[in-house]
């Protein structure tokens, strides 16, 4: 059942994304050649809590950590850990916090040193197929209408919509009806309603759409080994258009 939020619990969940996008913010300051994977999560674990925050992700179905952290051909769910990041790695950070019992959920995919041509566009049009979706959160569309929007941009530029993972509703919960898949045709899907409150996340690869999973039985690679992007924002759906709630900032 999909669950609409009120004006004052959309402003709660607004708090929450700004810790949300502060902390990934800070992730993206921080990152060098020669950190791990573990002393960023440990940077930002550090930064929910003192906000008087909790991480979001860090147990939740068992997962061990706070900030999923996927490198180059890893879409999501990457586990931090010993891993020495190094120039010209592309690094996804995915992570969300419970602020007053209200989850916020946001990803970036940012450079480490200095990145190739194809890398940088892979992440231009990644990002810019997140804000197409966005546009598309209108009162009296279709849920549809944000994958299309989606699918579009990223297959006119000659890459792939991964199709095993979506974006979700989110509030309560971590991971909330409806599914938003990122490929699909507009017109078709739930209505979208006022209160309505999504986890829009394109994962976008250079190459196939297909996706395996690692023996860690969490991390999600691309089937042929291509890079892979992923950005998210949690938006609200308002009577004056979509409000962005994991910006850092107003």
């Amino acid at each position: 059942m999909i669950e609409y939020k009120s004006d004052n619990e959309v402003q709660l969940m607004r708090e929450s994304g700004r810790i949300t996008g502060q902390t990934l913010d800070l992730l993206a300051r921080t990152v060098q050649p020669g950190m791990t994977t573990g002393e960023l999560d440990r940077l930002a674990e550090d930064f929910i809590r003192k906000q008087g925050a909790v991480p979001a992700f860090k147990g939740y179905r068992g997962f061990p950590k706070t900030v999923c952290i996927s490198v180059n051909d890893e879409v999501v769910h990457g586990i931090p850990g010993n891993r020495k990041l190094k120039d010209g790695d592309i690094v996804g950070f995915d992570m969300g916090v419970i602020w007053k019992g209200w989850y916020s959920d946001s990803a970036r995919t940012v450079a480490v040193g200095r990145i190739e041509d194809k890398a940088q566009r892979l992440l231009e049009v990644t990002r810019e197929s997140l804000f197409k979706g966005i546009e598309k959160c209108l009162a009296g569309g279709h849920l549809y209408d944000i994958s299309n929007a989606v699918q579009n941009h990223v297959e006119g530029h000659g890459y792939s919509v991964v199709r095993d993972l979506v974006g979700h509703g989110i509030g309560r919960n971590l991971h909330e009806e409806p599914q938003v898949p990122n490929y699909g045709p507009a017109g078709h899907g739930p209505k979208l309603r006022t209160g309505l409150v999504l986890a829009i996340e394109p994962m976008v690869n250079y190459g196939t759409h297909k996706v395996l999973m690692k023996r860690d039985n969490w991390t999600i690679v691309t089937e042929d080994g291509s890079l892979s992007a992923h950005f998210e924002h949690t938006v609200a759906i308002t009577k004056n258009g979509p409000i962005i709630l994991t910006l850092p900032d107003d």
